[in-house]
């Protein structure tokens, strides 16, 4: 098919001649299949529309092809136009027409199928990168996890260390305490000398001032009683120090009292040995908020 007849055939189509031309030009006059193939490929640049001036030195129809394609392109025109006459009929312009609609509409498919195709294989490459992100975010979490109970469990230890270091600290200064006012060294026993008869209240005394142990009962701000042994010279201050070790909280907001006598032990009771605070050789101490 000649040049003109192409250009006229595409515009018994309803294509306006500058479109017509411009597709025929820049498909490398291959014939109207390929200018509607470039048409449906172009069909949104903004000069589609506008009259095609060809290269300065090139006319209508002509780009740069290899020998291979001129020969291809001289055998198809050279069929064409034995295959046809001069000029179409009617009918067979139409049922050219009809071909070229039919190829118009199975191209358009083509295109509508390719772009599902491209569309899909968008989605699987969105999902593929969705799930990569997820796969990273799951690992940092991870990590942000495992740093988090490392954490938790150094200041778990470096607790544990420093209630041992309180502990080990109210050991000394009790045993500190015991040293300097019950462990002095032991006086040699001699052998009990007859004494004159005392008074009963002189006698009392005598035998209370004779006990080495204090035995308390000790009730705590929860209600827990407990029952310790102390030495009856050692100071208050060591009771106190005890129920601090044996409390979980409010270890320093507390005092110490008796209930009967009522008596709350004030800050300079707290250096006085129990004997003489009255406690031994046992007595009942409550624990109250102060």
């Amino acid at each position: 098919m000649t040049e003109m007849n192409a250009l006229e055939s595409m515009m018994e189509m309803g294509f306006s001649q500058n479109r017509a031309e411009r597709a025929l030009a820049l498909s490398g006059n291959q014939g109207i299949e390929k200018a509607m193939d470039w048409l449906m490929e172009h069909e949104d640049d903004p000069n589609l529309d506008e009259p095609y001036v060809p290269p300065q030195g090139d006319v209508l129809g002509t780009v740069e092809r290899s020998e291979a394609e001129e020969a291809e392109l001289t055998f198809q025109e050279n069929s064409n136009q034995i295959q046809q006459n001069a000029s179409l009929s009617e009918e067979e312009k139409k049922e050219q027409l009809r071909r070229l609609e039919e190829l118009m509409k199975q191209r358009q498919l083509e295109r509508e199928e390719r772009e599902k195709q491209d569309e899909v294989n968008r989605e699987k490459q969105r999902r593929k990168q969705g799930q990569e992100l997820s796969l990273i975010r799951q690992k940092l979490q991870e990590e942000e996890m495992k740093k988090i109970a490392e954490d938790r469990r150094k200041e778990k230890q470096e607790d544990i260390r420093a209630k041992q270091r309180v502990r080990e600290k109210i050991e000394r200064d009790k045993a500190e305490r015991a040293l300097k006012f019950g462990g002095g060294p032991v006086a040699t026993v001699s052998p009990p000398q007859p004494t004159p008869a005392l008074p009963q209240s002189s006698q009392a005394t005598s035998a209370k001032r004779e006990y080495d142990e204090c035995r308390l009962q000790i009730r705590l701000l929860d209600g827990t009683q407990l029952t310790q042994s102390f030495k009856s010279r050692e100071q208050l201050a060591s009771v106190r120090l005890y129920v601090q070790l044996q409390q979980q909280e409010d270890t320093d907001n507390f005092n110490l009292m008796t209930s009967f006598p009522r008596k709350v032990f004030s800050e300079e009771d707290m250096e006085k040995p129990l004997q003489e605070l009255g406690l031994v050789p046992s007595a009942v101490l409550i624990v109250c908020k102060k």
